[in-house]
């Protein structure tokens, strides 16, 4: 007969240390999988809808009538702003909903500190799951703008890792915000009407941020959505910016992901232990 093992014997707990994000990540995905179909439809529609009614209806009419704006057609002045804002409203999803249920909802967060999964590891594997969905969503999205004829050239799928980026800098923050928020309703209620929309509508996503009067540009200017689309205009039809802003868009968004995963790692520590 085979003697008995104790728990630490049959668990690999160095495994489990170094490898928790990983293990967070997985059980994400496994749920992802669930709602796969729904997720999909979700994905082609949603871009396919708001293409045909902005990109190609609209488009056509400020392509007759102005020839389009930033010297190309509407619709490829507009496909790196939608795909960052893809980006991060996907990104979004997937931190806010999950961390609110890890915290607050079912308290499965609690649960999986008792294993050798520190806090960290659990803030970056429910980030890195998060940009899996990203990911999946801005090819489907970057698909159809293509098949639309948004890409002009090979260089239209930069507008991609510029997309990324945004959802992962802006997503890092927010999620450390969920984790430190105790009242989900407000939350939820300032994070949509007094942060999303005024980003989506005053970062230069259907017009250049310079023709927006000077007193609602600032908006833009702390936006990891305009300075994400800003990059990728430049990226993928040589929208005219200079080497300084190139790399201040590269540092602000770099600089924004640092800290919001160092916000986030502290939040998700500090709610851990109490």
């Amino acid at each position: 007969m085979a003697p008995r093992q104790g728990s630490l014997k049959l668990v690999n707990t160095e495994r489990i240390k170094s490898r928790g994000a990983f293990a967070v990540v997985e059980a994400r995905v496994m749920i992802f999988m669930k709602y796969l179909p729904a997720l999909l439809s979700v994905a082609v529609a949603n871009p396919f809808l708001y293409l045909l009614a902005v990109g190609v209806g609209v488009g056509k009419l400020i392509n007759a009538h102005s020839g389009g704006v930033d010297g190309v057609k509407y619709l490829t002045f507009l496909a790196p702003a939608l795909l960052a804002t893809a980006a991060i409203q996907n990104a979004l999803d997937e931190v806010v909903f999950p961390t609110l249920e890890g915290f607050k909802w079912n308290k499965s967060f609690f649960a999986i500190n008792a294993t050798p999964i520190s806090g960290k590891q659990i803030a970056n594997g429910v980030l890195l799951a998060a940009m899996t969905r990203v990911l999946f969503s801005v090819t489907v999205y970057g698909t159809i703008i293509y098949l639309f004829h948004g890409f002009t050239t090979a260089r239209g799928w930069l507008a991609i890792p510029t997309a990324l980026a945004a959802g992962a800098a802006f997503g890092a923050f927010i999620m450390g915000l969920a984790a430190w928020t105790k009242n989900d309703d407000t939350f939820l209620m300032v994070l949509n009407r007094f942060v999303i929309m005024p980003l989506f509508l005053f970062s230069g996503t259907f017009y250049q941020l310079s023709s927006m009067p000077i007193y609602l540009r600032w908006v833009g200017w702390l936006s990891p959505l305009w300075h994400s689309t800003e990059l990728g205009r430049y990226l993928t039809y040589g929208h005219q910016i200079s080497p300084w802003m190139f790399v201040f868009h590269i540092s602000y968004i770099v600089a924004m992901f640092a800290f919001g995963m160092r916000f986030a790692h502290r939040q998700f520590e500090a709610r851990l232990s109490r």
